[in-house]
């Protein structure tokens, strides 16, 4: 199986990539962050024109997640158990009526069970959404605790966009970032956290060290002065890593015009 995950940055705007993408490199499962659309509004009729099988949440434009399969797509679900949710008009307060927002969808895919996760960003160190991020994660972390303590054998990947860059090799400034959301202490233990529980960093055995970002920022060409940030994961349960083979960011998808700020992290498993 080859899977990928991908940020896209608006479903619609990058459909004809998206769609070149899958081909190029020969994609199994696709899980998508940031489509940016209601599910009226999701183009299904071009992935079921590919052969792939999606499922899709998004309210409005803002978020949604999607799951692309040509190996089968099974017991989906719009959110984890106990999923947080928030809502921007309570000021402080997130108990005051929080809103779930389309940022988890669960499939099983060819016997993987694929969560495409877009992680709050968090904004600043002192925001209502900072604290929002931190129990989003606490929540994934015990879902995918309970995941594995229910199956140990169970093939789990949790993908998508993490928002945070878990080591300095992850970012290309720590200073940078000394003030900022991202590379902060309590993000860092988090998403250790849910590595703790048994969940691997498929890619990083497969390209160790500094300068193997997924994301830039389109500002300042921080691209092209390889000012990323690695912040896009395939995390996977021991039985799944067990059968990793390779793992790549694949940059051409940041190139060229119209591209999405996010790379793809493309992870291929035996059979």
């Amino acid at each position: 199986m080859r899977l990928a995950t991908w940020n896209v940055n608006s479903i619609r705007s990058r459909l004809d990539r998206v769609a070149d993408f899958l081909d190029r490199q020969d994609i199994d499962v696709l899980a998508m962050q940031e489509t940016k659309c209601r599910d009226d509004q999701f183009p299904f009729e071009r992935f079921d024109e590919l052969g792939y099988e999606v499922a899709h949440v998004g309210f409005n434009q803002w978020n949604g997640v999607a799951i692309a399969s040509r190996v089968g797509l099974e017991n989906v679900e719009l959110a984890f158990p106990e999923q947080p949710g928030f809502d921007k008009n309570a000021g402080e307060s997130l108990i005051s009526t929080p809103i779930v927002e389309s940022r988890a969808l669960g499939a099983t895919c060819g016997g993987v069970r694929v969560w495409s996760l877009y992680v709050p960003n968090g904004r600043t160190l002192t925001d209502p959404h900072y604290t929002y991020k931190l129990e989003w994660l606490a929540a994934l972390r015990d879902n995918g605790a309970k995941w594995l303590a229910d199956d140990p054998k169970a093939e789990i990947a949790l993908v998508g966009d993490w928002n945070i860059a878990p080591t300095d090799d992850d970012v290309w400034s720590v200073e940078y970032f000394a003030d900022k959301t991202h590379i902060s202490q309590p993000e860092r233990d988090a998403f250790e956290a849910i590595v703790d529980t048994g969940y691997a960093d498929i890619m990083r055995p497969f390209a160790p060290g500094p300068g193997v970002y997924t994301y830039w920022d389109y500002t300042q060409l921080r691209f092209p002065r390889k000012e990323g940030m690695r912040i896009d994961f395939i995390l996977s349960s021991p039985a799944l890593a067990a059968r990793a083979k390779d793992a790549i960011v694949d940059r051409e998808e940041r190139k060229g015009k119209g591209a999405s700020d996010h790379a793809p992290v493309i992870a291929e498993f035996t059979d």
